[in-house]
C-alpha cells in the first residue's frame, strides 16, 4: 500500500458488497488465499473453529455474518489491492456507505439462484450515490437450481444495469467445470485441492457456439462507449483482446455498463479471473473525480489530484477501539504524510501529531513510515469522529462526509448494578463515535438511557458488546418505534405574547400559517421569512424560527417530532421597551401550537421494506401472517420451489415476526427487511396511540 512500491496505475480500492449470504466474505477469503496474504482457508461457519480471517469479532463467528467492515490488502501480478469486505445485513447498511464512500471500484456478488434480492438493490443504490464503477460476480455456480442468465436479465430488470457477460460458465450446480474468458475465448479450469492451478485450455466444442454468441453480444454493447470497436462490430471486423479490453474498462468507468463474470468462491473456481478483472476495468485513484469544498473560500468546490506534491488531505471514514487505543481508518486524497507529522482536523482546527501508521490486515496490523494519495491506511492515537477531513494546515478543506439514514428504533437499556455505570458510559460512548447510525440520548420524563439504530438486530448487536467488550450486564426494555408527527392542511396562527410583572415587561405578536411540505421534499422543517414594513425588526426574526424549531421538536398529538411542516410568518407586533428575543421565541412556539391543533394533525409510523422468501407449500400461511400484522403485500412469486414475497409493513407489528415465521415454515422461512418510507397510522391506531401518551403524561404529572 505504500507508494514506494508502485505507481498509482497499479492501485486498487475496492469492495464487495452484496445481499446477505451470497458468499462476500467467503470470496474475500478466497482472494487473500490467491494473493498469498492466507495460507489456509477458513470457511464462515467452518468446522474447524478458526473462522474467516475477514470475520475478526467473535459475535461474527458466532453468527456466521459479518458486522463491520473489514479492510485489507492484498498484491496481484504487480498491483496493489485495497479490499474491503462489507456486511450484507441491513441493520449495517451504514458500514456500507462508510466503505463505497471511500473506495474507487466495487465488486457487487449475486447468488446464481436467488440472483437480484432486497439488498443487492440497497447496495447497488450505495454504489450509484458514491458513483461506484463495478464489476459483477454471480457466486454459487455450484449450487442446485443454479442460473447466471438469469442473474443477468434480473441486473437489467431490476437495477437497470446494462449487464453482459465477460465469462461464460462451463456446466452448473454439480457439474460446474470452469469458464470460458469472452475476452480470450479460452477456457479456464481451477485445479489443485484449492483451486489454485489455473489451467487454460481451448473453449470446449459444445459451448463454443453458444460463447461467440455472448462475445458478439458484448462487442455490440461495449462499441457504444468505443468508437473504433463500433466502427469494427458494424464492419464485421475482428476485435483484438487488447482492444476489447480497453473498451470494457471506458465502458464500466462510464457507470453505464456493469460486466458479469461466473464462479463459485466455495467450490474455488474463477476467483483468479475476477482478480485479473479488477485490475484491468476498475479504476485506479487517479481515475475518479473527488471534490472538496474550501472553507475558506465559500465552500467553492475543488477536484482533489491524486498526486504525492499536493497538500494533504485525507478522510477518516471509520474508527475502530481496539487493545492498543483508537485506531482511525483514513483514506489518503491528495499530498503524503509520514509517521510523526503533523496534521490539522478541518472540521474543529485541532492539530494532532500521528504517532503510529499503520497497514491493516483484518485485525493485524503492519507499521509503515509513510503513505501517499490513493492509499488506505490507518492512524494511531489520532481523536477525531467518523467523516472528519485531515489537511496538513495549507489548505483548509472538508469532503462531503456521507449519507447517515435515520435512526428507526430505539431501546430503553441501563446497567444491571451500579458498579458497571461507568464501563457502561464508557461503551456507549464509544459505539456513538464509532457508527453514525447509533444514536443516545436521555428520555426527560422517564430518566432512562434510550438507544436507537437501524433495527433489531443492529441494538441487539451492541447490546451484546457491552457485556462482552466491556463487561457490563445491561437491563434492555421494550422496543419503541420512532414515530412521527405531520400535519395535513394548511392553518393559520396569530399569537399574542404579553406579560407584565412589574418592571420591564414581554411582548411579541406573530402571525402567519403553517403547511405541509411538498411529500418529496428532503427537509423536515421549512422557515419562511415575509415581514415587510419592519412589524417585526430584523434582529428578532431568528428568535422566531427557533421558537418554532423548539415547538416542532415535540408534537402535541404523542409527544414525537414533527416534520414536513412548512412555517411562514408574514405579520406581528413589537413593543419598543417590552421585545426581547424571548418574547417572540415564546410567541412562535405559541402561535406554532394554536395552528396545530387546527392543522389536521397525524401521526407517521417507519413502514419497512420485507423480502420472505419460504417454500411454496407455505405461501398462503406465509401471506397470511403478513396481512394480520398491516402488510400491503407488493409483488410475489416463485423461483426454485421457493415463494418469495415482497411487501410493505408497518415496523411497529414487526417484533417477533423471526420466531411467528420459523415456527409456520418449520424453521425454513427467512426474510430481510429495510426502511423504506414514513405513512400515516390508521385512525384506530392513532387513537389508541394518544390515549396511550396522555395517560403516561398524566401518570408522570402526578409524580
Amino acid at each position: 500500500m505504500s507508494g514506494s512500491k508502485v505507481p498509482i496505475e497499479k492501485v486498487r480500492n475496492i469492495g464487495i458488497s452484496a445481499h446477505i449470504d451470497s458468499g462476500k466474505t467467503t470470496l474475500s477469503e478466497r482472494i487473500l488465499f490467491y494473493t498469498n496474504k492466507i495460507h489456509a482457508i477458513h470457511e464462515v461457519k467452518g468446522k474447524d473453529g478458526v473462522g474467516a480471517v475477514m470475520d475478526s469479532m467473535d459475535l461474527e463467528r458466532e453468527k456466521g455474518i459479518t458486522i463491520q467492515s473489514a479492510a485489507t490488502y492484498c498484491e496481484w501480478k504487480g498491483f496493489n489491492i485495497n479490499l474491503i469486505d462489507t456486511p450484507g445485513h441491513v441493520d449495517f447498511t451504514v458500514e456500507v456507505e462508510r466503505s463505497l464512500r471511500v473506495l474507487d471500484g466495487a465488486v457487487l456478488v449475486l447468488c446464481s439462484v436467488a440472483g437480484v434480492q432486497s439488498q443487492s438493490i440497497t447496495v447497488d443504490r450505495q454504489m450509484k450515490r458514491y458513483k461506484v464503477p463495478r464489476i459483477c460476480f454471480v457466486n454459487k455456480m455450484d449450487r442446485a437450481g443454479a442460473n447466471p442468465f438469469r442473474g443477468v436479465q434480473m441486473l437489467r430488470d431490476k437495477l437497470a444495469h446494462n449487464a453482459h457477460l465477460i465469462t461464460y460458465p462451463i456446466g452448473a450446480e454439480d457439474q460446474f467445470k470452469g469458464v470460458v474468458d469472452l475476452v480470450t475465448m479460452r477456457a479456464f479450469y481451477f485445479d489443485g485441492e484449492n483451486g489454485e492451478k489455473v489451467r487454460e485450455e481451448e473453449c470446449p466444442a459444445d459451448i463454443l457456439g453458444e460463447a461467440k454468441k455472448y462475445r458478439e453480444n458484448l462487442v455490440a454493447a461495449v462499441g457504444d462507449f468505443d468508437e473504433e470497436v463500433g466502427m469494427k462490430y458494424l464492419e464485421g471486423q475482428d476485435v483484438s483482446v487488447d482492444e476489447l479490453r480497453r473498451a470494457i474498462r471506458k465502458a464500466t468507468l462510464s457507470l453505464n455498463f456493469t460486466p458479469v463474470m461466473t464462479g463459485s468462491a466455495y467450490k474455488n473456481k474463477g476467483v483468479q479471473l475476477l482478480l485479473d478483472a479488477v485490475t484491468y476495468y476498475l479504476p485506479n485513484p487517479s481515475e475518479r473525480e473527488n471534490i472538496a469544498l474550501d472553507q475558506n473560500n465559500n465552500e467553492e468546490k475543488v477536484v482533489l489530484k491524486s498526486e504525492a506534491n499536493l497538500p494533504f488531505v485525507a478522510l477518516a471514514f471509520k474508527l475502530d477501539e481496539g487493545r492498543y487505543g483508537q485506531l482511525t481508518y483514513m483514506r489518503i486524497y491528495q499530498g503524503k504524510v509520514n509517521k510523526g507529522d503533523v496534521i490539522f482536523n478541518s472540521n474543529n482546527g485541532k492539530k494532532v501529531k500521528i504517532p503510529r501508521l499503520v497497514q491493516m490486515h483484518s485485525n493485524e496490523m503492519n507499521e509503515i513510515e509513510t503513505c501517499q494519495a490513493g492509499d488506505i491506511v490507518a492512524f494511531f492515537g489520532v481523536d477525531c469522529a467518523t467523516g472528519d477531513t485531515f489537511t496538513d494546515g495549507t489548505v483548509k478543506y472538508t469532503m462531503t462526509s456521507m449519507f447517515v439514514p435515520n435512526a428507526v428504533i430505539s431501546l430503553a437499556i441501563a446497567p444491571k448494578d451500579k458498579a458497571g455505570s461507568a464501563n457502561f458510559s464508557k461503551a456507549l460512548n464509544k459505539f456513538t463515535k464509532e457508527d453514525p447510525t447509533f444514536r443516545v440520548h436521555r428520555d426527560e420524563e422517564s430518566n432512562e438511557t434510550i438507544i436507537s439504530g437501524m433495527g433489531e438486530l443492529h441494538l441487539e448487536i451492541y447490546c451484546e458488546r457491552i457485556k462482552r467488550e466491556f463487561n457490563c450486564e445491561v437491563v434492555v426494555g421494550k422496543p419503541q418505534v420512532a414515530f412521527r408527527e405531520t400535519i395535513t392542511r394548511k392553518a393559520e396562527f396569530n399569537y399574542t405574547h404579553k406579560k407584565q410583572s412589574g418592571g420591564k415587561g414581554q411582548f411579541g405578536r406573530v402571525a402567519g400559517f403553517i403547511e405541509p411540505l411538498p411529500a418529496d421534499s428532503a427537509q423536515t422543517y421549512e422557515f419562511v421569512d415575509d415581514i415587510v414594513g419592519g412589524v417585526i425588526p430584523r434582529n428578532f426574526i431568528p428568535a422566531c424560527d427557533k421558537g418554532f424549531q423548539e415547538a416542532v421538536k415535540e408534537g402535541r398529538l404523542i409527544g414525537f417530532p414533527i416534520v414536513g411542516v412548512r412555517v411562514t410568518i408574514n405579520d406581528g407586533a413589537y413593543h419598543d421597551v417590552d421585545s426581547d428575543e424571548l418574547s417572540f421565541r415564546t410567541a412562535a412556539i405559541m402561535g406554532f401550537r394554536e395552528a396545530y391543533e387546527k392543522a389536521g394533525a397525524s401521526v407517521l409510523e417507519p413502514i419497512m421494506k420485507l423480502e420472505t422468501q419460504a417454500p411454496e407449500e407455505f405461501q398462503g400461511t406465509v401471506m397470511g401472517q403478513i396481512n394480520q400484522r398491516r402488510g400491503i403485500i407488493v409483488n410475489s412469486g416463485t423461483n426454485e420451489g421457493y415463494a418469495i414475497i415482497e411487501a410493505e409493513v408497518p415496523l411497529t407489528e414487526m417484533f417477533g415476526y423471526s420466531t411467528d415465521l420459523r415456527s409456520a415454515t418449520q424453521g425454513k422461512g427467512e426474510f430481510t427487511m429495510e426502511f423504506a418510507k414514513y405513512s400515516v397510522v390508521p385512525r384506530n391506531v392513532q387513537d389508541e396511540m394518544m390515549k396511550k401518551y396522555q395517560e403516561k403524561k398524566a401518570a408522570g404529572a402526578k409524580k
